[in-house]
């Protein structure tokens, strides 16, 4: 069995195959129509929840199966490729690096490959708001808010409206002069959108034990609108910049592994209800399950990736021709602009290559592998993450699909903690503001693999969809909703048992 787990680490297949079969003839999988009847019995048993919640589980150190990084962590944790990439999947993934670092600029430019930024956007740079592949930060005091902006829409006033939100066509509408993302920047000679300021409010709480922590409940502010009022209904959400670690492994899941662990009617009783978000015309063979972004309405890194290079940077690409990005009709002076589409470079901003390198670069950032698992205190924590019911939506493993796009993420066991799933997180959270078959209360469960580097790849803490969280402890008291019962279990804990779950957090 040595010999042979040696063998599959070497050719990408994790060592699922290594692993005995359930006995009896029962399906344990049913959905799992990538896998032999034989190979379904072994991933059921590696899926299982271990006996002991606390113990070490086989390549549990290994959290992106043979993609895991094992480089030496700095700053850079989460700039490296997958570990079993090829030497030529290696030339690819330093490509995409370069053009996901790139600085865009405004139109015409002596760089005709690198202008189109805007007109009006929010970075120069995939990198502007990912900082270092990591997570992105709302600006400290002074600061221009880069890695930090706001989606925007309106409520349906009409029945095409309605019609439109209820068929998948849209997930939002957009407001109707400031488009779908309020952009703080804009090309010279052109007004940007107006200025977003962030004001906290600090909102005690107190644990079981008398302990003292103090929340900051953010408000935002959009001031110096350039074009014209807001609609006087309009709907904001703040949004920071998501981790880049994974995100092929994430895509290479099987989606009836996804669908499996839906409960949207409660049905079990755990008060757990997490519900698939579909994207396009839901109930029919059009619709396909969103996993990306925070309310999960992306199916695919490349589909993100796309969105992202035309309302954060204002550049067209193959999936997105739109060349003005955000701008709307009622933005004339946006849509006088020039822009970087160019014929003889291609029909878009960034024509492939360019999207397909990126997407390749976005699909394999390593996952670091974990530190300090073995540590008692650490297999403590997780023992207490298990019993506060943390894992009923940070499912903790998958093994992929042996059908994914990408040889490298076939037939991995990976460790997300993620269900990828719509969860309620209650009114503290909630943005008020729907987005596809997510509501305005719903948030798409983050995985937490490599959450223990934050502040060493970031150099400071922030989390949840806006940062208003400045550590793992402030996160876990604003859960609500579905989380409630896992925040209110945490605040009972000893204060030596508070400090083992976050210890097993730091070592994702």
């Amino acid at each position: 069995m040595m010999i042979r787990s040696r063998v599959l680490a070497a050719t990408g297949v994790m060592l699922v195959a290594a692993l005995p079969a359930f006995a009896g003839d029962a399906d344990p999988l049913p959905h799992r129509d990538d896998l032999s009847m034989k190979d379904r019995a072994r991933v059921a048993r590696v899926l299982a929840p271990p006996a002991d919640p606390g113990a070490l589980e086989p390549y549990e150190e290994m959290p992106g199966g043979a993609a895991t990084s094992r480089k030496r962590l700095n700053a850079n944790a989460f700039s490296f490729p997958s570990a079993n990439l090829s030497f030529s999947g290696q030339s690819d993934f330093a490509l995409g690096n370069g053009l996901f670092e790139k600085f865009w600029v405004s139109s015409p430019a002596s760089t005709r490959a690198s202008d189109g930024l805007g007109p009006l956007y929010n970075a120069r740079s995939c990198q502007g708001c990912h900082l270092k592949d990591g997570r992105g930060f709302p600006p400290d005091a002074g600061e221009d808010p880069v890695a930090l902006f706001l989606r925007l829409s309106v409520p349906p006033e009409t029945e095409p409206d309605r019609a439109r939100l209820e068929s998948g066509a849209d997930l939002v509408l957009p407001e109707p002069t400031y488009g779908t993302q309020f952009q703080t920047f804009a090309v010279p000679g052109l007004s940007a959108e107006g200025r977003l300021s962030v004001r906290y409010t600090p909102k005690p709480v107190h644990l079981d034990d008398g302990t003292e922590v103090v929340l900051r409940e953010p408000a935002y502010e959009m001031t110096d609108l350039a074009y014209r009022p807001m609609h006087s209904d309009v709907m904001i959400s703040p949004r920071v910049a998501p981790p880049m670690i994974g995100l092929g492994l994430l895509e290479a899941i099987h989606p009836g592994d996804i669908l499996a662990l839906a409960d949207p009617h409660d049905r079990d009783g755990d008060g757990i209800s997490g519900r698939p978000s579909w994207l396009g015309a839901t109930g029919t063979d059009t619709a396909v399950l969103g996993r990306f972004g925070w309310k999960a309405s992306a199916p695919s890194v490349r589909a993100q990736s796309a969105g992202a290079f035309a309302g954060d940077i204002g550049i067209s690409t193959p999936d997105v021709p739109h060349p003005f990005g955000d701008c709307t009709a009622r933005q004339t002076a946006c849509l006088d602009m020039p822009t970087g589409e160019q014929a003889d470079l291609g029909e878009s901003e960034a024509p492939d290559p360019v999207l397909e390198l990126v997407d390749f670069y976005a699909r394999n950032l390593a996952v670091p592998a974990r530190r300090k698992a073995r540590d008692p205190e650490v297999l403590a924590g997780k023992a207490l993450f298990s019993s506060l019911g943390c894992n009923a939506c940070h499912n903790p493993k998958f093994v992929t699909s042996r059908q994914a796009a990408q040889p490298e993420h076939r037939f991995q066991l990976i460790w997300p903690y993620s269900d990828l799933l719509l969860h309620d997180m209650g009114e503290g959270l909630a943005d008020n503001r729907p987005a596809g078959t997510a509501t305005g209360r719903e948030w798409r469960t983050p995985p937490l693999w490599g959450i223990g580097l934050t502040r060493l790849v970031g150099g400071r803490e922030a989390y949840l969809h806006d940062g208003r969280a400045r550590t793992l402890e402030e996160a876990i008291l604003w859960h609500g909703g579905e989380g409630q019962a896992a925040r209110d279990g945490y605040a009972a804990l000893v204060k030596e048992d508070r400090e083992r779950l976050l210890r097993f957090l730091g070592s994702l």
